[in-house]
């Protein structure tokens, strides 16, 4: 089904798709590099109201990745160009034009959407003789453009606004309701799995070798929930976190970079566990990174198909039943997760489809929650009594001492302090009135955010 307004980048590897993405977006979304093959994934991102997809080079099997990896990313193209109202078809123009371009230019041809033809690597007026050797591909006049110096970027947007034409009012509307979602975790954990699940397609690589994904990928994801309603969310999926002394590639450093980048503009973060492995280090650095961010965070415990069939098995031996080993699990989670209060815990399975639609309302109630307004003297006297029922530790011969509290924001719900010291306020005591202020207003899952303004006189 074609999406309104969306543009797919298309052609074969290395010809500078990636390049020309980060260039119209106005930021380093896709990963470059000069490796064939780096993009696998569909990429997108919001830009001139229009949709930009950075598809996988097409043939790239022979240059770099598993056949099995290669014929994931042509199916990810395809997809693409079924989405897409525009083609961008990019070639390399130091190249010339080469017996990959004319079949790629033939599959596009077969697909019936509009063409246009870019030619890339134009760095200068002497090289722009060099796009008439791609007219025998048959998609009219050509654009020179180069990706690395920007020459052609204003005809280029002229040239994709001309063919799209304006944008509908009722597009416009829908994205400013989208939740903004991330699955985040450690490599193979299933996140892509999790993605398909959802999309009901193919739309996500998914491999049983580790880094399959290295980008982040975002999409609309539009949820038609049991009742009819329609749930509308902009969706995210991330390369797994690595350990530092693993990133063994510029690739892998910046596909950790991507993940931070892509936790940075959801709102609420799914964090997915193995069924089978605990709490490790990296999960609970990652979220860390999610509390850093002040995001929304609901814990998923993917393949618990696999973890019903090792109790059934007697494979997991200190359980007696399912529910002691979920409530071990979660109890488990909540302690080694204890910095993010209250987060819900929930055992899902990809392959099964397990609990996919509870997993979304989760993530839309705390999208919810983070908009609350608190009422301002519920909350101060709160505070005050929280404060009073546990004084903070003296430092230094000083208490930190809060006066009043008032919230000054929404998502992430803030609350400002009005106190003696606000370096007197450390971890430990911050987690405690998160805490409490999460109790009380029925805020599980969602950060509060502190704002500190000293007034050490009335100490």
């Amino acid at each position: 089904m074609t999406v309104e307004r969306s543009v797919a980048l298309v052609g074969r590897p290395n010809v500078g798709k990636s390049r020309i993405f980060n260039r119209l977006v106005r930021k380093r979304v896709a990963i470059v590099h000069d490796q064939p093959g780096v993009t696998r994934d569909v990429i997108s991102a919001d830009v001139d109201g229009m949709t930009l997809l950075d598809t996988g080079g097409l043939g790239m099997s022979a240059a770099s990745g598993t056949d099995e990896i290669a014929r994931a990313v042509e199916l990810q193209v395809d997809l693409a160009i079924e989405a897409a109202s525009l083609i961008v078809f990019v070639v390399d123009g130091k190249e010339g034009c080469t017996p990959q371009d004319e079949t790629v230019a033939t599959m596009l041809r077969r697909s019936g959407k509009p063409v246009l033809l870019l030619v890339n690597k134009i760095d200068n007026e002497r090289e722009e003789a060099n796009i008439h050797d791609f007219a025998r591909l048959g998609f009219g006049e050509a654009v020179a453009f180069s990706a690395e110096h920007g020459r052609g970027e204003e005809t280029l947007r002229e040239r994709i606004a001309a063919r799209l034409g304006p944008a509908s009012e009722a597009a416009e509307e829908m994205e400013g309701e989208r939740v903004r979602i991330c699955f985040a975790g450690r490599p193979n954990v299933g996140k892509s799995s999790l993605a398909n699940r959802l999309l009901n397609s193919d739309r996500f690589i998914v491999s049983d070798t580790p880094g399959t994904t290295r980008d982040a990928v975002d999409l609309n994801l539009d949820y038609r929930a049991t009742d009819g309603r329609v749930w509308p969310f902009r969706l995210y999926d991330t390369a797994g976190m690595r350990k530092a002394t693993k990133l063994n590639s510029p690739v892998e450093y910046f596909s950790t970079v991507r993940t931070e980048d892509a936790i940075k503009r959801s709102d609420v973060v799914y964090l997915v566990l193995d069924a089978l492995g605990g709490v490790s280090k990296q999960d609970k650095n990652l979220a860390g990174m999610i509390v850093r961010w002040y995001r929304g965070l609901v814990v998923l415990v993917n393949k618990w198909d696999l973890a019903l069939e090792a109790i059934q098995t007697g494979a997991l031996e200190g359980y007696e039943n399912e529910r002691a080993f979920r409530e071990g699990y979660a109890d488990s989670v909540r302690r080694e997760l204890f910095f993010h209060p209250g987060s819900p815990v929930l055992f899902v399975s990809a392959l099964k489809g397990l609990e996919m639609e509870r997993m979304l309302k989760a993530g839309r109630r705390i999208h919810h929650l983070m908009h609350r307004k608190l009422p301002t003297g519920r909350l101060n006297r709160l505070v005050i009594d929280l404060a009073a029922k546990r004084p903070a530790a003296a430092r230094h011969g000083t208490r930190f001492r809060i006066y009043y509290a008032v919230q000054t924001g929404t998502n992430p719900i803030t609350v400002r302090l009005f106190c003696n010291r606000a370096e007197k306020l450390d971890d430990p005591y911050r987690r405690y009135l998160e805490g409490g202020i999460a109790r009380e207003f029925g805020l599980e899952g969602c950060p509060v955010k502190f704002e500190l303004v000293s007034k050490p006189g009335r100490d």
